[in-house]
């Protein structure tokens, strides 16, 4: 591994002990909201893998959900330290933290760690795409109505409205749909062949950064569109290449 991700993996790997350790403790909250919380323990991990990085190199910059830190190089590290965070508080033990680099715009590099599973998902630029240091690849399933799809469900009731109709008529076509509560674990589970598909119309970067090098490695596919109106949102579709999940998106059908 490159120097990048050896400092991915290793933060990632710290903020996954963290949080197992916490895991069905008591934990404080930070805010309640109808779709989402906020958690203590999501700020002391963000902080802990941001020491992390900074500590091996500190001119680069830090961007996630709590803005931007550090330098203003041209490395940038995108950063998820709980994705499934409703999960974890509820304690379902289906959560990730997942961290990612860039220069100049370009993906470098990108780690997705769940830490009750053990599982660690790393990819390069160029390089293969790997699971606890294993070659894998995306599912090799070509019919729809053999494939297993995941699609999530942003926190607004505008995107909630938006997404029941599509996932209504995926339900339909395919053969099981999935809402699992952590876009990183998802689309981490595409480049694997677990899913075919993972389909959100509404997603930070910092959820999906490390799955953008990843499926591709594996052999899959990716569509990301930012939204005309935020540029911290996007609608993606991850595929794993082969089955053409087209049908699923015509909600008309």
């Amino acid at each position: 591994m490159n120097e990048l991700l050896v400092t991915a993996v290793e933060a990632a790997r710290r903020a996954g002990r963290l949080l197992r350790e916490n895991f069905e403790k008591p934990l404080e909250v930070d805010a309640m909201h109808a779709h989402d919380i906020k958690l203590e323990l999501d700020r002391r991990t963000q902080r802990l893998i941001e020491d992390c990085i900074l500590e091996r190199h500190p001119k680069h910059a830090i961007y996630g959900e709590e803005g931007v830190r550090g330098g203003s190089g041209d490395c940038e590290w995108i950063v998820d330290p709980l994705d499934g965070t409703v999960n974890y508080f509820y304690g379902i033990p289906h959560f990730a933290t997942t961290i990612a680099v860039r220069r100049n715009g370009e993906l470098l590099a990108g780690v997705t760690h769940d830490p009750m599973r053990d599982e660690t998902w790393t990819v390069e630029a160029g390089g293969a795409a790997l699971l606890n240091g294993r070659p894998m690849a995306t599912s090799a399933r070509t019919d729809l109505q053999d494939c297993i799809v995941s699609m999530g469900v942003s926190k607004t009731l505008d995107t909630i409205n938006n997404a029941l109709p599509a996932f209504g008529n995926a339900m339909r076509r395919v053969r099981k749909m999935r809402m699992l509560g952590s876009a990183a674990l998802d689309i981490a589970y595409v480049a694997c062949g677990r899913l075919d598909a993972y389909i959100e119309h509404s997603i930070s970067l910092w959820d999906i950064a490390a799955g953008l090098l990843l499926v591709p490695a594996a052999g899959g596919k990716v569509n990301l569109q930012p939204h005309a109106d935020n540029p911290d949102r996007f609608s993606i579709i991850a595929t794993g290449g082969r089955a053409d999940i087209t049908p699923l998106l015509n909600i008309e059908n």
